[in-house]
């Protein structure tokens, strides 16, 4: 891999967030700004704007993008983004030419599983889960200590396996997905009226007993589709991360409990250790910086 340094950009529904990542995966400058709603062409004069104003101090050498949208398997262009302007944007290419270096673009859960396995809390595991309950329920899976993307590019969509037939519907027009019953939005949509997310974490956190049970019945409901991922893929570590999951304990406990419970194979199979994130917010980025310097190796 090259020695250089790469701009990570994390790009979600309402910021951009980029840092200057050395091959270390220390972040040693960072930007933010608000996410243009508006256009597509909005969005790249954003990130190439970040990019900008990251290399007049650093040498930077390429370009990784982590992007909350479905990413084809040539990681070139982002196929479509629900919180975003985007549909089939050539993001690769936009970028590239607008600045002059090589970038990737990468689906933001891969890119903070790539993250948490090179950096993280999962750090050498060759075989990883990473799952992100934030607004929704994002993931990434590393297998073999490879980063796998699937046959069109679009795996560890496991927010949107079903987990309650017929169940609540979805914003991706299914219904019953997991996201529906383990995100914040679940969590906010069971919680008393003008309740956010942060104050029911402040809550729980100080004993409120309602808040505590909400985070209880999210964790099992997680746990439940965990032990059908990991039927699947049977990884070594599942990584917890995204904003949700900052309550610790209160949403790890019950999480646990109910995949053990319903891990197929009994209490005699191997279960996977679930483990919290360490780079936290920064996990998409780094992890986006790290593949486009590998690009460049």
């Amino acid at each position: 891999m090259s020695r250089g340094l790469a701009v990570g950009i994390d790009v979600g529904g309402t910021k951009i967030a980029a840092g200057v990542v050395d091959q270390h995966g220390h972040v040693l400058a960072s930007r933010r700004t608000a996410t243009p709603s508006d256009s597509s062409d909005e969005l790249v004069e954003a990130v190439v704007g970040l990019v900008e104003s990251l290399r007049t101090d650093h040498a930077v050498e390429a370009v990784g993008l982590s992007v909350a949208a479905f990413v084809d398997r040539d990681r070139a262009r982002a196929v479509t983004a629900p919180n975003l302007a985007w549909r089939d944007v050539p993001l690769r290419d936009l970028v590239s030419s607008r600045t002059g270096l090589p970038a990737v673009v990468e689906n933001d859960g891969n890119a903070a599983a790539w993250g948490e396995r090179t950096f993280g809390a999962g750090r050498g595991v060759d075989d990883l889960l990473l799952v992100a309950v934030g607004t929704g329920v994002g993931g990434g899976i590393v297998l073999g200590g490879e980063l796998r993307r699937g046959g069109h590019g679009m795996a560890a969509e496991i927010g949107h396996v079903t987990l309650v037939p017929d169940g609540r519907p979805c914003g991706c027009g299914r219904r019953g997905c997991l996201e529906q019953y383990a995100s914040g939005s679940a969590l906010v949509a069971a919680a008393p009226p003008d309740t956010d997310g942060p104050m029911l974490a402040e809550l729980a956190q100080s004993g409120d007993a309602g808040a505590v049970r909400l985070f209880e019945e999210l964790g099992t409901h997680l746990g439940v589709g965990l032990a059908s991922l990991v039927a699947v893929l049977d990884p070594e570590v599942i990584v917890l991360g995204g904003g949700v999951a900052e309550v610790g304990d209160l949403l790890l406990t019950p999480a646990r409990t109910a995949l053990l419970a319903e891990l197929p194979g009994g209490p005699e199979r191997p279960a996977p250790r679930l483990v919290p994130a360490l780079l936290g917010n920064t996990a998409g980025l780094v992890g986006a910086a790290h593949l486009a310097l590998m690009e460049r190796a």
